[in-house]
Formats: structure tokens, sequence, C-alpha cells
């Protein structure tokens, strides 16, 4: 499972979580950190990522759209980087569930 991070998220997840989820990226990877919303969907879908974002915008495309991409929306409140990080740790199980299913296309990590 690739990742991509959203712009509201720590470009750092990518290192931080490179040994669960190696070959993931943040948008400012792909000089996608001011891109609207639209484009960094057409770029997961064509680059077979999953995006993550704190973001309800995919939350929407996803209901609008499906998958692929599929969508990770992290619902944590205000929170730290060590927080997004322990918690998507924490739910790889369910996150490769969640990919393996050909019928999800949004995963909400509480």
């Amino acid at each position: 499972m690739r990742l991509l991070f959203d712009q509201n998220l720590s470009p750092g997840l990518v290192q931080l979580l490179a040994d669960v989820y190696p070959n993931s990226a943040h948008v400012m990877d792909a000089a996608l950190d001011q891109a609207e919303d639209r484009d960094v969907w057409t770029f997961a879908q064509e680059h077979g990522f999953t995006i993550v974002s704190k973001d309800g915008d995919f939350r929407q495309l996803s209901f609008l759209l499906g998958a692929p991409p599929k969508v990770i929306w992290v619902r944590l409140g205000n929170c730290t980087t060590h927080d997004i990080e322990t918690a998507l740790r924490s739910s790889r199980v369910q996150l490769r569930e969640f990919d393996a299913s050909e019928e999800a296309a949004l995963l909400i990590v509480e």
C-alpha cells in the first residue's frame, strides 16, 4: 500500500512510516502541495496511491467518484504528527484489509 499524504499532514510522515508503508509520498514530493483536490485525486489514481488526509473534501470525492483512489480520512482533531503516526501504525492490519477490499473506497481512522 502506497500512501499519498495530503498537504494538511506533515511531510515527515513519509519517513516516519517508511518501514510500514514503503514507497509512500507527500503531495510536496509531486509538486502538488498547492494543487486543487481533483488534481491530487487524479495523481493518486494514475500512480496507485491511497490518499491520506484530514480534509473532509477527499471524503466527499470518495462518495462522489468512488475508488480508485481509495481515501483514508484521519479524524483525530487537533493532534500531533506523532499521534497520526501512531494511529496509522496501530491500524496497519485494518489498512491492509481496506487496501485488499474490492468494494472499499473510504476508511476512517479515529
